[in-house]
């Protein structure tokens, strides 16, 4: 393995995980992926990042860098090629949404036997919240930011995708076709399927995979 990649402590399924694999996969970045079982996180990951989430970036120079937006960040500050940071001044407040209130009730919409004072479908319509603004915004543009592509899409991708997943038969019923459509192409893209590799749990000692990019 060449010691010069970065490394990317990762778990496949995991939202944050996979959008930083989405910036790092839409910039070329080579990098060594090791993915990480979550009932046994190594002790290279527990050593560099007491938080022991996914993901973790480990830069070549020691840097790490725990947040899976700032791994974003930092992957398109060395490449941009669609330019997904024009929009950032709209994108940003829309990510802390997906990350703050939205990910509170998909959470508990997924778990709802683990939050048991309310029924899945009560945290399900406080969801819904977030994607109506969605949908207004996917209607009107095309794009979550206007008419291209950018980082919003990205990073709130995933968690729509697993919001979606809780119920399939409800959301292909539900009122939002424009999201659906948005939905459905990501899934279909070529960057998406490049990031869902499946690779073998990283054991210590042992090469991850090289993650060529996209």
């Amino acid at each position: 393995m060449d010691t010069a990649l970065p490394v990317l402590y990762s778990f496949r399924r995991c939202p944050y995980a996979m959008r930083a694999r989405l910036a790092i996969a839409y910039a070329g970045i080579r990098t060594e992926i090791r993915e990480v079982a979550l009932t046994g996180k190594p002790q290279e990951l527990l050593a560099i990042s007491p938080k022991a989430t996914v993901p973790v970036l480990q830069l070549p120079n020691g840097l790490v860098v725990e947040e899976s937006l700032d791994i974003m960040l930092w992957a398109l500050a060395r490449h941009d090629p669609e330019d997904w940071l024009a929009s950032a001044d709209d994108a940003m407040p829309l990510i802390r949404w997906n990350d703050g209130g939205f990910k509170y009730y998909l959470d508990r919409y997924k778990y709802a036997d683990r939050y048991p004072d309310y029924p899945a479908h009560h945290y399900r319509q406080q969801g819904e919240v977030f994607l109506a603004e969605l949908e207004n915004r996917l209607a009107c543009g095309g794009h979550l930011c206007g008419q291209d592509f950018s980082i919003a899409d990205a990073a709130i991708f995933p968690f729509v995708r697993q919001f979606a997943a809780v119920d399939g038969r409800w959301f292909q019923t539900s009122g939002y076709p424009a999201l659906k459509q948005w939905l459905d192409s990501l899934l279909a893209s070529a960057l998406f399927n490049a990031v869902m590799g499946k690779y073998p749990v990283w054991v210590a000692g042992s090469p991850g995979v090289v993650f060529p990019g996209c």
